[in-house]
């Protein structure tokens, strides 16, 4: 639902993953030596865990983030000792490192807090009025061994028998408690002879002969048909709003680009540069379909 070309993806994820946690209290919460570390730098060094501890529990996070915190301070202040935040490479560093929370600052502004529930909702309604018609079939199916066993029990719903009531008698599949039932399911979900067969049937009958696969012999009953529903709002509400706010952050680098000329000297690099930034049409990009039920 999500792909895009791959700049587009990384610059955004990128964004979304240097959000910083927003925090109420900024107390002290520990000292070193004449330093202090604020319940703000703990909220940071929490959300910037390498990934194998932020899968700890939240006190186990707090204490492995608050020991990061302390080693953090006590070499940066060996460090600033030694100077060496006056070197070129460090200014460099930093320079980089605030552009991109200056860049992140902007997004959270212009982006994030201002998407709307109901911009998401009428994204979400004009995904859903552009997805493909896909037809879909409810059935049930008997499986047995043989050709010969199929036909006696296509005789015997030809002489009245309950499909489901047989299914849990003769069938071999084991769906066969369930009568025989297969839900819902769209072309590409069977082997090719049973879904020929399934979609070929009106509602509400069988075959009158054997289909044969490579796991025996199929009587099977359709019991409707319908065009595949979309995916319920609430399921896929997080990925619509991933949308919005990527249209919302191309329109924001658009016209921002417009207003800069951009010279990339190095031939390789401006090529690609232009290749990778070839982006999508806001809103090219549909809903998933529904999940198979």
């Amino acid at each position: 639902m999500l792909s895009t070309n791959k700049l587009a993806v990384l610059a955004f994820a990128t964004v979304v993953a240097f959000q910083a946690p927003a925090y109420a209290d900024d107390a002290v919460i520990a000292k070193v030596g004449n330093l202090e570390i604020h319940q703000s730098e703990l909220d940071l060094a929490v959300a910037n865990l390498d990934p194998q501890l932020a899968q700890l529990p939240d006190d186990q996070k707090k204490v492995a983030a608050l020991s990061a915190a302390i080693d953090v301070k006590l070499l940066a202040a060996d460090a600033a000792a030694e100077k060496l935040d006056q070197t070129d490479e460090f200014k460099k560093r930093m320079q980089y490192l605030t552009d991109r929370e200056l860049h992140n600052a902007y997004f959270k502004k212009h982006v994030v807090d201002i998407v709307t529930p109901e911009e998401v909702k009428a994204r979400y309604d004009k995904e859903v009025a552009a997805l493909p018609k896909q037809e879909e079939v409810h059935a049930r199916h008997i499986l047995v061994k043989t050709e010969d066993e199929a036909k006696d029990i296509i005789k015997q719903l030809d002489a009245g028998k309950d499909f489901a009531e047989l299914a849990k008698e003769k069938s071999t599949d084991p769906n066969k408690s369930e009568g025989g039932d297969l839900g819902y399911f769209s072309r590409g979900r069977m082997v090719k002879e049973f879904e020929d067969a399934a979609f070929a049937l009106e509602k509400g009958t069988y075959s009158k002969t054997p289909v044969k696969t490579d796991f025996g012999y199929h009587v099977i009953k359709v019991e409707d048909k319908r065009d595949a529903p979309p995916p319920p709002f609430e399921q896929v509400q997080d990925q619509v709003r991933q949308l919005v706010m990527r249209d919302k952050y191309l329109e924001l680098l658009n016209k921002a680009k417009a207003s800069a000329k951009i010279e990339i000297s190095d031939e390789t690099l401006r090529k690609g540069y232009d290749q990778a930034n070839k982006q999508p049409e806001p809103g090219s990009e549909p809903v998933a379909p529904a999940p198979k039920q």
